[in-house]
């Protein structure tokens, strides 16, 4: 992996193709240096102030670089997923009927792009509570029309030098348009979304807001490509990108009837039977996500069987899971002890 340490106002375009080739360049460079994972090369031929960092040396610890050295390149690029793990569809998401009836427009246009000629559904904002069902409802939408899913965090899109992030976007959505239909999915859009009065709490990153403030305005040409961003508070996000989206759907937090369903649907796929009335814990988990239910509540409570070597969850696994909930919201921000 290499980046300039100097001129961070100009950006460097370095392709390997012929991976043979530098390794003879490296070679010739490097020979003899002691070397270590996390280290770096400094290229003082090509490009001056070039470093290309050590992600991985065999045998682990020094190695010296002679002629028998063998030189992989390691080329970090912007994760992408096309396929989807499981098979989470709409019937799987619990509430959400109004997300859910939008998301049909979304549909129609990812199973017939073309159809929508200039009346496409570029741009959708959804946003909510964490873990309130954004994501799987992402997925959901992938998986019930076949599109590609590109999941992605917005801090990923944050380069490490001056063009890195324009051209990480640049490379996301290429590949969106090269395998239409598709989803870009933006998770924790705020990461790079605030208002322009909070900049500086978020640092620099007006380079990725131009770049995607390009793709949304439909300047280059992404037929059969949605963009979904998600974000906890639309409030703060910056005016100009917030007006890029067409559609704002609204994930809210689970009413005590879809609490009640998303508890006896998740404890049906425990690996150990719920012997409980979760009728009892639905009052008490009033403000819990979808995601507290199964993840922190159920999951916690599991857990507690399981080290008792105990063959169901009953109310006691139940009780101390929630107690434990209580106490992690309930306890004052870490920043208060710093």
């Amino acid at each position: 992996m290499g980046f300039p340490l100097k001129d961070f106002h100009r950006s460097y375009s370095i392709n390997i193709e012929d991976e043979a080739l530098f390794e003879i360049y490296a070679k010739e460079q490097w020979m003899g240096s002691i070397i270590c994972s996390g280290d770096y090369l400094f290229d003082q031929r090509v490009v001056p102030d070039f470093a290309f960092q050590i992600i991985k040396v065999l045998p682990q610890g020094e190695v010296k670089i002679d002629e028998d050295t063998l030189i992989k390149v390691e080329k970090h690029e912007l994760k992408q997923f096309f396929s989807l793990k499981g098979q989470i569809k709409f019937k799987d998401i619990i509430g959400h009927e109004d997300v859910k009836r939008k998301c049909k427009i979304v549909e129609r246009f990812l199973e017939d792009p073309k159809s929508f000629g200039d009346w496409a559904p570029k741009n959708i904002l959804f946003y909510g509570p964490p873990g309130t069902g954004k994501t799987m409802t992402s997925k959901a939408l992938a998986m019930e029309t076949s599109a590609s899913l590109f999941l992605v965090r917005a801090t990923d899109l944050v380069g490490e030098y001056v063009g890195d992030g324009s051209r990480r976007i640049h490379e996301l959505y290429t590949a969106a348009s090269e395998r239409t239909p598709s989803i870009v999915f933006i998770d924790e859009f705020d990461a790079i979304g605030l208002d322009r009065a909070f900049q500086s709490v978020r640092g620099d990153v007006s380079e990725v807001v131009n770049a995607l403030l390009t793709e949304l305005d439909g300047l280059h040409e992404n037929e059969g490509v949605v963009t979904i961003a998600a974000t906890n508070d639309p409030k703060m996000l910056d005016r100009a990108l917030r007006s890029r989206f067409e559609e704002e759907f609204e994930f809210k937090l689970p009413t005590a009837e879809e609490r009640l369903s998303i508890l006896e649907h998740y404890a049906k796929t425990l690996p150990i039977k719920v012997s409980a009335n979760l009728k009892d814990y639905i009052k008490k988990t009033e403000g819990f996500s979808g995601r507290d239910l199964k993840e922190k509540f159920l999951k916690t409570a599991l857990h507690k069987a399981i080290l008792e070597d105990a063959d169901k969850i009953d109310e006691k696994h139940l009780n101390t899971a929630f107690k434990e909930i209580k106490q992690e919201k309930t306890a004052p921000p870490k920043e208060m002890f710093r």
